[in-house]
């Protein structure tokens, strides 16, 4: 079989399990974190919180961030076609109902907008900035090294608007072997960094997660603050790609949240399933990725626990 032949029979592959994914997605409900929830697909509402941060008013919506091109009037264009392992200066719009590319953004995090391309069979991250033109034309340097299928997600809030992550497919022409879901994994290690994950995602409860950073054996205790924060967590339902972004209970300044070893996350799973994990830190002036598996089990109904939430909490972005 030559190379175009299996490229198609693979994203053939993928449009049925996409399509069987989104219908358990619409099933299972939102992705959501601390009450009161929010997520990317919801409409929300800024308001203050105790904590010092902030955090947001969710009306109903079933479908998880990430899952739509298209959502409450915006849609995400990609204009770029990408070959494997060239770099690329990848270009996009996000245009509104009439058509025309939105140049109007809330600053969400220190920044417009976050971008996220992940493979399709989650082996591969990268979480970017781009920056955007006059005309609305958003543009950053990207090299996906292997063929395959790729999906983007945009983040953003554009002004007077609410917070939205839209998703759209990426293909790379070329012969490509997906990679199966990796066993589940409580341990990362990244440039001499090792990072160990304590807790659980459990569907209809919220869970904590505690991301404790350690190098060369001894406690990182002055992690920097990266996007208004000491690390960034987003959690991926394999199949769908269901997409959670949470930052961390606190922040840096609040004169509570350490700067490490330990970040503290709370957050819910969208169903039972495999996830990928990958959390982004920043230490000596470098940001680094690491990643983890977790499989969650069926709901069990329990009540969603009563946490205190300090900071940053669940986020849209």
């Amino acid at each position: 079989m030559n190379a175009a032949t299996k490229l198609g029979a693979y994203v053939l592959g993928l449009a049925v399990v996409f399509g069987g994914a989104l219908g358990v997605g619409n099933m299972t409900g939102p992705v959501v974190g601390e009450p009161p929830a929010e997520h990317h697909a919801a409409a929300t509402k800024p308001t203050e919180s105790h904590g010092g941060g902030h955090q947001a008013e969710q009306t109903k919506n079933d479908t998880p961030g990430g899952l739509q091109v298209s959502e409450k009037g915006y849609t995400l264009n990609p204009l770029t076609t990408l070959k494997a392992g060239k770099k690329a200066d990848f270009r996009f719009t996000v245009t509104d109902a009439g058509g025309e590319p939105v140049t109007d953004y809330q600053v969400q995090h220190d920044k417009k907008m976050h971008f996220i391309v992940v493979s399709r069979d989650l082996d591969t991250f990268q979480h970017v900035h781009p920056e955007m033109a006059a005309d609305g034309v958003w543009s950053v340097p990207l090299t996906l090294e292997s063929a395959g299928a790729y999906r983007a997600f945009a983040d953003f809030a554009p002004t007077g608007g609410e917070a939205l992550t839209l998703g759209a497919d990426l293909l790379v022409a070329g012969d490509h072997e997906p990679k199966a879901l990796p066993e589940e994994t409580r341990t990362s290690t990244v440039d001499g960094y090792e990072v160990k994950l304590d807790g659980d995602l459990a569907p209809g409860s919220t869970g904590k997660l505690t991301l404790t950073v350690s190098k060369d054996g001894k406690p990182v205790t002055d992690l920097e603050p990266y996007l208004g924060a000491y690390g960034h967590l987003v959690a991926l339902r394999a199949g769908d790609l269901a997409y959670l972004h949470v930052h961390p209970d606190g922040e840096p300044g609040d004169g509570k949240t350490k700067p490490g070893p330990e970040i503290v996350f709370y957050a819910e799973a969208p169903s039972a399933g495999g996830y990928r994990l990958f959390l982004d830190f920043q230490h000596e002036g470098k940001v680094r990725t690491a990643d983890f598996t977790l499989r969650t089990g069926p709901a069990t109904g329990a009540p969603t626990p009563d946490v205190e939430p300090t900071g940053h909490g669940e986020h849209s972005h």
